[in-house]
């Protein structure tokens, strides 16, 4: 089916794992601290924007004057405390094992390097992945196209040459603004 392509890009969270109940909780238990709140689906609109950005608009919500990088470290520390014992991959993750040695793949994920390595390295996937970028990798986070670019030009693949699987509005517009083929993962 994805013969054509010459690269494979995946985002991460919610796309090949299923991450997305460990952080709504680590969100929770950390704004509890702070008796801050947060609504599932303006948080679900933010999805592959970077910890701080989402931050930043829950500090916005709750009228805080807490620094949003810090809220994310936070959030960030709550995550990897959960997730290694919690995630698991989801079923695409059969495609990336199909693909693996056929053509060259990356991960373009909107969490920070580090939990996204922990994550890949813990649950055995991280050899299948030529590359992985991170949002403290670029400047300029989903929607913008600079995750998509840098993973293309990692795998040394043109952007035309590449399909990207996504499950979020930010990714997708990512990915299109990169030239890229995109498929929605949450309509398979």
């Amino acid at each position: 089916m994805y013969e054509r392509y010459a690269g494979l890009i995946f985002d991460m969270d919610g796309t090949i794992l299923d991450t997305e109940p460990t952080h709504l909780k680590a969100w929770h238990d950390v704004l509890g601290r702070y008796g801050m709140r947060y609504e599932a689906q303006a948080m679900a609109s933010l999805n592959g924007s970077p910890t701080w950005r989402i931050a930043q608009a829950v500090i916005e919500l709750n009228q805080a004057t807490l620094d949003p990088h810090q809220l994310a470290r936070e959030k960030t520390d709550a995550v990897k405390a959960m997730l290694l014992d919690t995630v698991r991959p989801l079923p695409l993750i059969d495609v990336v094992k199909e693909w693996h040695g056929r053509r060259p793949m990356a991960v373009g994920t909107g969490s920070e390097s580090a939990l996204a390595d922990a994550l890949l390295n813990h649950l055995g996937l991280r050899h299948y992945f030529s590359a992985v970028v991170a949002a403290d990798h670029v400047k300029h986070h989903k929607p913008a196209p600079d995750t998509f670019l840098l993973c293309a030009d990692l795998i040394g693949v043109a952007p035309q040459k590449c399909v990207v699987f996504e499950d979020a509005d930010f990714g997708i517009q990512a990915a299109k603004s990169a030239g890229m083929d995109v498929v929605d993962v949450r309509l398979l």
